[in-house]
């Protein structure tokens, strides 16, 4: 049987994750309160934010940024805007 979460990002009770994503206390509050789609969304932001930024996961500032975003994406409600990113026309 699935878990159910209340998603603080989609701000509705939806399928939660599977497993901890995530290390550390920011890990558990992320299994506890974002759901699979949530999650799906921001790994997506997060490819979008590496490549374009052109940012390491081995660099420690970079991977702070991209957790610092992750915060604000998923909990504040704050949408990652990615510089020099522009979503091809329709």
């Amino acid at each position: 049987m699935n878990r159910t979460v209340f998603c603080d990002h989609l701000k509705k009770e939806v399928e939660g994750l599977d497993s901890q994503s995530y290390p550390g206390d920011l890990g558990k509050r992320i299994f506890t309160n974002i759901s699979k789609e949530a999650w799906a969304l921001w790994q997506k932001k997060q490819t979008m934010l590496i490549n374009e930024r052109k940012l390491s996961l081995i660099n420690q500032e970079h991977r702070k940024l991209i957790e610092t975003e992750m915060v604000k994406f998923l909990f504040e409600g704050h949408n990652t805007v990615i510089k020099g990113y522009s979503p091809p026309e329709k």
